[in-house]
């Protein structure tokens, strides 16, 4: 049985790497798979074929003592312990995604207009890039990538031209996510668990961010699809300029997200508990703020949080219900006594001793497979209890996983957005990109690992 849930995986993995061959959104193979997986899991726990791990680490099976924590009521805590974990990012996600539509709806995002303001293609390189590094770490990496994109299609006519800029704006927006706790899913998803803090990201990991958004940008300005002039788009969108609400709404949203880890700092609750209050603040100011000077009743529904949040990206977010689901299976099946994972974990560490390699090889496996399932299943391969929180350990696969999805276009949210906005081929990316990307994340690993070399405890 457990053979099947592996095939099940496995399968379900190879359709959503070939999403675009087989023209099939990922979400469907992604829902699929979580739920086979589980279907599969309680077929072999119900008839005492597979024993399963509950939530404090200890192994049970369908026929162990209910008071001491076996039974089907243990198989359906450990469903619901790991519904919950799942939940927890989803809710985080759906409330950031929520706010900068809101934001989006006031046209706020049109004031970053403003900051790109050259017709020379090296200083665009540079403002995009280190725009998109920033705006990675406040509003995440596909968010900053969407907007990035979006404005760069508002500058550069020329799609062959464009979609150079746009694919260095998925290296940038990588980078930046990674030293953030809400810039990339992999590192919220580490924050939430409680594998790292906002502090000690920010600490190790930003100077090694920096680096890999840096060394590629520093060896692109001299290649020749970035030299000489451009021709830049003067026309802009008045109405958006004349909003009264852009300023205000860009603020404050902006700054509402980044209060979310202060408030968990505050208060030690969830941080999703953090980006519901922000989310209720940023739609309350909504509701009474006026973005025309004639603001008419008849034009509130316009911009009405209601229409932001029908522009949410749902399918994203069950795709990253099924797929964390179906590696939570995988999870809590035993394997030797311990977690399928902790065991292909510790088969790797024996295989491979050096596990600074082995977090390497991670992150160019990101590259190749989404680095969501694969931040996953590292969280179950390593105990707490060796590797407490803020171990390099988990910095180290916060930066791999973070950046190292920028070598393929398929390897991160923001490629897979980029790809899809401006229809960037695999095979041009492959060639023209992944060289860039992969000198930028092997510069910054090195910078990380001398920093702990000579910092680290």
């Amino acid at each position: 049985m457990l053979a099947a849930i592996i095939v099940v995986f496995v399968i379900g993995y190879l359709t959503i790497v070939l999403e675009h061959p087989l023209n099939l959104d990922k979400t469907v193979p992604a829902l699929l798979m979580g739920a086979s997986c589980w279907a599969l899991l309680a077929i072999g726990f119900n008839n005492g074929w597979l024993s399963a791990i509950g939530h404090h680490g200890d192994a049970f099976t369908v026929a162990g003592d209910h008071d001491h924590g076996g039974g089907h009521d243990a198989f359906t805590q450990a469903l619901i312990h790991h519904l919950g974990k799942t939940a927890e990012i989803l809710i985080f996600l759906i409330g950031a995604m929520t706010i900068v539509e809101i934001i989006d709806l006031h046209r706020g995002f049109e004031i970053l207009k403003g900051a790109v303001n050259t017709k020379s293609k090296k200083r665009l390189l540079w403002i995009i890039g280190i725009l998109a590094f920033i705006l990675s770490a406040i509003i995440d990496n596909l968010t900053a990538t969407i907007v990035l994109v979006t404005l760069l299609r508002k500058i550069i006519g020329d799609k062959k031209e464009r979609i150079w800029y746009a694919s260095m704006v998925v290296i940038a927006a990588n980078a930046g996510g990674a030293w953030s706790p809400i810039g990339d899913v992999t590192t919220t998803m580490l924050w939430i668990g409680k594998q790292v803090t906002t502090s000690g990201l920010v600490k190790w990991l930003v100077l090694p961010s920096l680096v890999c958004f840096i060394v590629p940008f520093v060896v692109a300005m001299f290649k020749k699809e970035f030299q000489g002039n451009i021709k830049v788009n003067s026309d802009s969108d008045e109405d958006a300029e004349k909003l009264l609400s852009s300023r205000t709404m860009l603020y404050l949203g902006l700054g509402m997200i980044v209060f979310v880890p202060f408030f968990k700092t505050m208060t030690h609750l969830p941080p999703y508990i953090g980006m519901m209050f922000s989310l209720g603040v940023v739609w309350l100011v909504s509701e009474y703020i006026h973005p025309e000077e004639d603001f008419s009743e008849e034009r509130k529904h316009l911009y009405s949080p209601h229409v932001a949040l029908s522009r949410i990206e749902m399918s994203s977010i069950l795709f990253f219900l099924g797929i964390l689901m179906a590696v939570a299976a995988i999870e809590t099946v035993v394997v030797d006594g311990v977690g399928a994972l902790r065991y292909a974990a510790e088969g790797l560490t024996n295989a491979i001793p050096n596990q600074d390699v082995v977090v390497m090889l991670l992150g160019v496996g990101s590259a190749i497979i989404d680095n969501v399932p694969l931040v996953a299943a590292s969280m179950g391969m390593y105990d707490m209890a060796i590797y407490p929180p803020d171990s390099k350990l988990w910095h180290f696969i916060a930066y791999a996983a973070g950046t190292g999805g920028s070598m393929l276009i398929i390897g991160s949210a923001a490629g897979v957005a980029a790809m899809g906005m401006e229809k960037i081929d695999f095979i041009w990316y492959l060639k023209k990109i992944t060289w860039l990307a992969a000198i930028g994340f092997l510069a910054g690993g090195l910078v990380f690992l001398g920093m702990y070399s000579i910092w680290g405890a």
